[in-house]
């Protein structure tokens, strides 16, 4: 059984038809990249999943139960966190306080205290910073907490939508290499990523959606020696 599986999903945003019957999986431990240009409907399938956005037809599944009875805030105790485009974190909150916020629904405080270490570690720039106010620091750094506070509600499924938009290419990499040390951690995640390149080169397996549908889905490696994807996704004529 997938960890994930979306069945034939459609959703509207109004009358805009916005995903056209999209299925696909991702399997406990794996990195599963969307890939696609913009309006493709990548971040509304994370929306769909997340439970922002209920989807009129198909099923979402984690671990075999239907996503579809709870509410947003629900799925995180479920195992869903997401990182939203733009970062989402709470300016006027320390670092520490924006993380705390990612354990809201946990009471286990000797959990948590550890959770917060390993966000530290993953992140030494955030423990840096513990005690200035999110909304102060740099976009590389509010990244770095966006992730963190999903990190600490212990998620098995963690939705990455954008992570590396408006960061410096030396950041880009940073970002890159602890999405990585996060899986390798145990924690499964689907990565919507504008930068196909570093997308693929991080993921096992990939999906292209094109217009709310998807049109190709193979592994990582595959995709980057696809014509097709070259061409529209690569830079590579």
């Amino acid at each position: 059984m997938a960890l994930l599986e979306v069945h034939n999903v459609h959703a509207y945003y109004g009358n805009i038809h916005a995903l056209k019957g999209i299925s696909l999986t991702v399997q406990e431990g794996e990195i599963v990249s969307l890939i696609g240009g913009n309006g493709a409907g990548k971040t509304t399938t994370l929306r769909a999943i997340s439970g922002l956005l209920p989807p009129r037809a198909g099923y979402i599944t984690l671990q075999g139960e239907d996503l579809r009875r709870y509410k947003a805030h629900q799925l995180v105790s479920k195992g869903v966190a997401m990182v939203p485009e733009g970062r989402g974190v709470f300016a006027r909150l320390t670092v520490e306080e924006n993380l705390e916020m990612g354990a809201y629904h946990r009471s286990d405080r000797t959990g948590i205290a550890a959770d917060m270490k390993r966000v530290y570690q993953l992140f030494p720039r955030l423990e840096e910073r513990r005690r200035q106010l999110a909304g102060t620091m740099s976009g590389g750094e509010q990244q770095m907490l966006a992730m963190g506070r999903a990190l600490m509600s212990r998620p098995s499924l963690l939705l990455l939508d954008e992570p590396s938009m408006g960061l410096a290419p030396v950041l880009v990499e940073a970002i890159f290499q602890t999405i990585k040390e996060i899986n390798k951690a145990g924690t499964t995640i689907l990565l919507v990523e504008q930068n196909a390149h570093m997308a693929l080169q991080t993921a096992h397996r990939g999906y292209v959606l094109q217009t709310g549908e998807i049109v190709l889905e193979d592994s990582a490696h595959n995709l980057q020696q696809n014509p097709v994807v070259q061409k529209a996704y690569l830079g590579i004529d």
